[in-house]
């Protein structure tokens, strides 16, 4: 079987391993320190931060990354004019591939802030570096670099462990030891039990035993410790489309700004399997490719990334603002913008969490839409992700059965509902809403629902149910907080709150809401984005009037 990596160098090669001109090498040189490494020392080393992005002036290097059984495997060798690095270069996280001299080795290293700085300045040569680190991104995640997970495929462990490095755009590998000899010999050498599966055999060598996602991401370095004495212009609360929106325009504008996340960037928005609706894509473009270009794009412009970090409370009162995190730091904040969106609602209905994670799932991405091959499936929900999901399972499962409460043309896309209506294998039943879940050991069997008018219960046979009926705001975490919420709990802001208020500020001065969590939202994507943009005017408006208003400040008046 060809390697992927060595596969997508054949033919997008020039891409991902530009030769910079003399007068381009001359140009980066200005925003770096030049180094010499002599022959076989490391210039990266796999599970350790790596140095920066790094041009070769003389001299070769070999980058190659290794298996579980430590085979080592060639990538690229870097010459005179290449440069080596990928997306984990822009904001020091720990290399995934390793990096020795050939040769001696003269090289200009540009740290992650001279990178940024040269991604800006260099408008046309940092686009094809930025290219080439997104590139050779995608292909360390084709080629399963990174942590190694080892469990059975259905195991609910493993599919949340491998969803939530998937929607963080991190390289990864799972290994199942009932069809893979190496999973089972690792699992004999570390003398694992049956419970403590899945296990995660992080690049640094760390073995960690069905851990929860915090430790994980500590364990690959997808994120670090928050300095407690930094003062941001902005902390954002929330990685979605409104979250990001607001960190890409705030960076860019020159604000300081740091973005939590519980679980990965990208909100409901980045488990959407295909987003046609979106300005500029006719030709659709799926949640994750959006939203992970939004994150590279954020971090370009030296947005400092927290994920997963929990917020778990707000205070307000005084200056700066205050963010209480689930590791116990502390987060402070000139401004804040609370972009937490909506949490997904479950159905009320007896064993769900039997089957949650295993048999019954909120979001339909690849990872999901796989296991659905050859079954029956049953979706919940009328709108526009539930559409999106339909069409996209459609394509894997044998059959989908939709379940709405009302017709589809009250709460779905015209343009998806054509779309349903032309899939052969799909089935759409109205007013009707889920009775009961049948099955055993997380493996669901059977869906039962109660058709509304007559009361009459339908079984109907199912291995997978996928539930997309709305959402709630993701608010509860802002008690105590001040802040004012409408009937439903989403937050209110600007004119609702005060005729005082900056458009988009909440009842607390410097707190602004955006995206789904906001009331009147309308819950869109391009809503969401617009939202980001704009909060950046109001907040800039803010903190000029809490400048103007800071006690101790000195007015200068003008010589006449």
């Amino acid at each position: 079987m060809a390697d992927p990596v060595q596969t997508m160098i054949a033919t997008r090669g020039a891409q991902m391993f530009p030769t910079l001109t003399p007068d381009e090498m001359a140009r980066l040189r200005r925003f770096g320190g030049i180094e010499k490494f002599r022959q076989g020392e490391a210039l990266a080393t796999v599970g350790k931060s790596g140095l920066g992005l790094i041009l070769i002036l003389d001299g070769e290097v070999e980058i190659s990354q290794h298996d579980e059984t430590g085979q080592r495997t060639h990538i690229v060798t870097h010459q005179r004019g290449s440069f080596m690095g990928e997306l984990a270069q822009l904001s020091g996280r720990p290399s995934l591939v390793d990096a020795y001299a050939l040769t001696d080795v003269e090289a200009v290293v540009l740290p992650p802030e001279r990178l940024r700085a040269l991604l800006i300045a260099e408008a046309d040569l940092g686009e094809r570096i930025m290219r080439a680190l997104i590139l050779r991104r995608v292909g360390l995640i084709e080629s399963g670099a990174g942590p190694i997970i080892i469990g059975a495929g259905d195991d609910a462990d493993v599919l949340r462990l491998t969803n939530f490095l998937t929607r963080n755009g991190h390289p990864h590998q799972h290994l199942d030891p009932a069809t893979d000899s190496c999973a089972a010999t690792l699992i004999e050498r570390f003398k694992v039990e049956v419970e403590e599966l899945p296990i995660v055999l992080c690049p640094g060598g760390a073995l960690l035993r069905n851990p929860p996602e915090g430790t994980l991401a500590r364990c690959i370095g997808l994120v670090g410790p928050i300095d407690p004495d930094r003062l941001f212009d902005l902390v954002v609360v929330g990685a979605g489309p409104a979250g990001l929106a607001t960190a890409v325009y705030a960076g860019s504008e020159g604000l300081s700004v740091l973005v939590l996340d519980c679980r990965a960037f990208g909100g409901q928005a980045g488990a959407s399997a295909r987003i046609e609706n979106y300005l500029g894509f006719p030709t659709g473009i799926s949640g994750m490719a959006l939203m992970g270009r939004a994150f590279s794009q954020a971090q370009k412009f030296g947005v400092e990334m927290a994920i997963p970090d929990e917020a778990l409370k707000l205070e307000c009162g005084r200056d700066p603002c205050r963010i209480q995190l689930a590791t116990g730091e502390i987060a402070q904040a000139r401004a804040v913008v609370i972009a937490t969106g909506a949490r997904y609602r479950r159905l009320g209905v007896e064993r769900l969490e039997e089957f949650e994670g295993t048999s019954v799932h909120y979001w339909a991405s690849p990872l999901e839409a796989d296991l659905t091959v050859g079954h029956d499936v049953v979706l919940v929900g009328g709108g526009n992700s539930a559409g999106q999901a339909t069409v996209f399972l459609a394509n894997r499962a044998r059959r989908v059965t939709v379940l709405a409460r009302r017709p589809l043309s009250q709460t779905m896309s015209q343009y998806l509902i054509d779309r349903i209506q032309g899939l052969p294998n799909v089935d759409v039943v109205i007013g009707c809403e889920i009775a009961g879940l049948e099955g055993s050991e997380g493996a669901l069997e059977a869906v039962r629902w109660r058709e509304r008018v007559s009361g009459t219960e339908v079984r109907h046979p199912a291995r997978f149910l996928f539930s997309f009926i709305g959402a709630q705001p993701n608010t509860d975490w802002l008690a105590g907080a001040g802040l004012k919420l409408d009937e439903r709990g989403f937050l209110q802001t600007g004119e609702e709150v005060g005729e005082d208020r900056l458009p988009l500020e909440t009842s607390r001065r410097g707190v602004f809401a955006v995206g789904d969590v906001r009331a009147c939202s309308i819950k869109r994507v391009a809503a969401a984005v617009g939202d980001g943009a704009q909060v950046v005017s109001a907040i800039h408006g803010y903190l000029a009037q809490a400048a103007a208003t800071a006690p101790g400040r000195v007015e200068v008046q003008a010589v006449q």
